[in-house]
């Protein structure tokens, strides 16, 4: 029996209950991280007897001697990680993998940069020496680093890396969900279609008019929204609050598509791909929205605004127009018309074959070993087993019953954890005033520091 431990907000085995997911941020602040995060379960999982733990994003270098006592190996699925934002997260990666015996394969991972970076600048960022020691450590424990796209690829190379040795694009897992098939259903676009639009607020405004203008010539619309904000907004109604002033992205209960009931949330991949099926045409700025809708065979139109995304477009193939080319005359029906939805397709099969010669490098037993490509995998047999929650509908959408039971399950959950932080807080603070124990204090060395002036000026 494998014992693998992964980096994850949850296990899709969870089936953890919406109010809970929300509360414990098992999304990761965006439900698009669940995709690629399924990908490598079910790739991964070779037979029923394959346990999968994820580390439901807590990392804690402490504790890896159990880590190395009870896993085969330490897998760590990321995504733009290479950014400010998140050094502090990966100084405690570092940690961590220093501390393991065990392999440590890091199966994906982007660089964040505007959308104008090129590849072949010059590169030079105030994170290059906390890129540079997690790569020191994980290639201690792994044969080669997957990473999304050759912008982050030639980000590597610029710090020393060799591409081929030391890194190799893979793009992003989530594309090899099923295997190496892919088709893409041929479908045609009319005002009597139905569509699925996911968005993102740091686009442009030309991009939230033409969204916007878009829904308003097919009716049958709906909008998938991801982030962490907008999942607490279709689950309770609160606001989404964020510092951009645009007119057309939805971010509170009242506004258009919230009030008509046209939005979903999903918790777990298989609904959301069932929804995905149904419609004739997915199409926004969100990367794992399309993908989904990819995966599930439904023509996608990406619209990248930043690096991250343009990387992967450019690797995968995606059918795209850029943020920056839409303006006041764009016309989605048009674009439909000119757009070629199959060439996600070409060259899918050598992306996917790549993929999983980098999963043999890294010494990784899967579902495709000796060119295996199941129709069913083990996960998707227990995933039969599970009654699966269905989509998050707005509160504007449910009955009052089920506001109320929705309420009651959110709520005291929330009155719980705020209280818990209230008693750590006043226990920290407890410490801070009093920092030496009493018999410490007993020390006559210790009494007079204690006497000090210095020192009670620290106490306030």
């Amino acid at each position: 029996m494998k014992h693998i431990f992964i980096r994850a907000g949850l296990s899709p085995l969870d089936n953890m209950h919406p109010a809970k997911m929300l509360l414990d941020n098992a999304i990761g602040e965006n439900v698009g991280n669940l995709v690629y995060a399924y990908s490598i379960f079910r790739a991964l999982m070779v037979d029923e007897d394959t346990v999968i733990t994820p580390n439901y994003y807590k990392v804690r270098p402490d504790d890896a001697d159990k880590i190395n006592e009870n896993y085969d190996a330490f897998i760590i699925p990321l995504a733009d990680a290479f950014r400010p934002q998140f050094v502090g997260e990966l100084r405690s990666l570092t940690n961590l993998v220093k501390r393991l015996k065990i392999p440590c394969v890091v199966t994906g991972v982007g660089l964040r940069a505007p959308f104008e970076t090129e590849i072949d600048q010059n590169f030079g960022y105030e994170f290059d020496d906390d890129v540079r020691a997690f790569m020191n450590a994980v290639l201690d424990k792994s044969a080669m680093v997957g990473v999304r796209g050759q912008l982050t690829a030639d980000y590597l190379t610029s710090l020393g890396y060799i591409e081929g040795k030391h890194h190799t694009v893979i793009g992003c897992p989530s594309m090899y969900t099923f295997g190496r098939k892919l088709n893409i259903r041929k479908t045609t676009l009319t005002p009597e279609s139905r569509v699925c639009v996911n968005n993102n607020v740091l686009c442009p405004e030309s991009v939230q008019d033409f969204l916007e203008r878009s829904m308003q010539a097919i009716p049958d619309h709906y909008y998938l929204p991801q982030r962490l904000p907008e999942f607490r907004l279709v689950y309770t109604g609160a606001p989404y609050v964020h510092s951009q002033d645009l007119e057309n992205f939805p971010c509170r209960m009242t506004d258009r598509l919230y009030r008509e009931d046209r939005v979903r949330f999903f918790v777990n991949i298989p609904t959301w791909l069932d929804f995905l099926r149904e419609a004739d045409l997915s199409f926004g700025c969100r990367l794992h929205g399309n993908v989904a809708a990819t995966i599930a065979g439904t023509p996608a139109l990406f619209i990248p605004h930043d690096a991250r995304m343009r990387e992967l477009v450019e690797y995968h193939q995606f059918p795209h127009i850029w943020a920056k080319d839409i303006n006041e005359k764009t016309d989605l029906f048009d674009l439909f018309a000119k757009t070629d939805f199959q060439s996600v397709t070409r060259g899918h099969a050598q992306r996917f074959d790549h993929y999983v010669s980098f999963l043999d490098a890294n010494g990784l037993d899967h579902i495709y070993r000796n060119g295996a490509d199941p129709e069913e995998a083990p996960l998707d047999r227990k995933m039969k087993e599970i009654d699966l929650h269905p989509m998050i509908r707005t509160i504007c959408g449910i009955s009052f019953e089920e506001m109320i039971e929705r309420f009651d399950a959110y709520y005291p959950m929330e009155y719980r954890r705020i209280n818990k932080l209230k008693t750590e807080v006043r226990k920290l603070r407890a410490e801070v005033r009093d920092p030496v124990p009493q018999k410490k204090r007993e020390d006559p060395h210790l009494r007079k520091i204690h006497g000090s002036k210095l020192f009670r000026i620290f106490k306030r």
